[in-house]
């Protein structure tokens, strides 16, 4: 039974943001820890906004906790409230100057790591008062996180999956062939083998030390070679025509305002990265 709501009683802004930050640690207690309130203060303000509610929005009794179908249907909507809210103030910081406000950039690891060291320095040296998040996740989180608003704009390569996302090209990058550096060339341009696969990992780094190590062959791009030549660098092939590449694009979600702090960070990573 649904029960009426009492006079005087009111959802607050910041039980949005418990209920969330519940369903992404699935835990009231990890979720208090992160939030920095005491567990059974938390838990009251669940109970106090189920109650104006008239629903439950997590089932207690599994482990890890999981929210309800109500709950559900409460956290997509909460997602998008707390986003218009972040998308209003940066709309009324950029009505001042570009003297101050937050940034949120997400960016796969690696990818992240030879391009930020490059574009961070030029972009706060322009604009110091802007404060920079980096969020580094893999692709699929990375886009989850992007179409919820939670960063501003996200470094991804395409394909792209998300329906809900737009993108500018940032940077077309030439892949590479990686081998053992014993291996001839010969061997490397025979035909008609099928390659067993012996190892899998989503950090390119660690296939790069492996290849190396002689467990294999595999594609890398351009930008993350290594230059330093010792026993954990391979040795790098490039193709003949038509050469592979991969495109590095600057993802952002579909209607969302964006901040003229984004804006710069685009055109100032495009200026960079075209350059070199």
């Amino acid at each position: 039974m649904v029960r009426k709501r009492e006079q005087g009683e009111k959802m607050e802004l910041r039980q949005l943001l418990y209920a969330i930050k519940i369903a992404e640690e699935k835990s009231f207690s990890k979720a208090a820890d992160q939030l920095h309130l005491a567990q059974p203060s938390l838990s009251q303000q669940i109970i106090k906004l189920e109650k104006e509610l008239g629903v439950r929005l997590f089932e207690r009794e599994y482990s890890p906790l999981r929210p309800t179908y109500a709950g559900e249907r409460f956290l997509e909507t909460a997602h998008k409230v707390l986003d218009l809210i972040e998308q209003l103030r940066k709309e009324m910081e950029d009505v001042v100057t570009l003297d101050g406000g937050l940034l949120t950039i997400g960016s796969l690891p690696i990818t992240g790591a030879h391009i930020m060291p490059l574009v961070l320095p030029i972009f706060k040296e322009k604009y110091p008062g802007i404060e920079i998040r980096l969020m580094e996740e893999t692709t699929s989180n990375l886009e989850l996180l992007t179409a919820r608003g939670a960063t501003d704009i996200s470094i991804l390569s395409l394909p792209v999956q998300d329906s809900n996302l737009e993108w500018e090209e940032i940077l077309e990058e030439e892949i590479c062939l990686a081998v053992p550096r014993d291996l001839s060339m010969k061997w490397c341009k025979e035909a008609g083998f099928v390659p067993r696969v012996v190892f899998e990992s989503s950090n390119i780094e660690t296939v790069q030390s492996l290849i190396a190590a002689g467990m294999g062959i595999g594609f890398v791009p351009r930008m993350v070679t290594r230059q330093k030549h010792n026993e954990l660098t391979p040795l790098y092939i490039p193709f003949k025509e038509p050469k592979p590449f991969r495109t590095l694009v600057m993802a952002y979600r579909k209607g969302r305002y964006r901040s003229k702090a984004s804006m710069a960070f685009l055109e100032t990573m495009k200026e960079v990265l075209f350059s070199k």
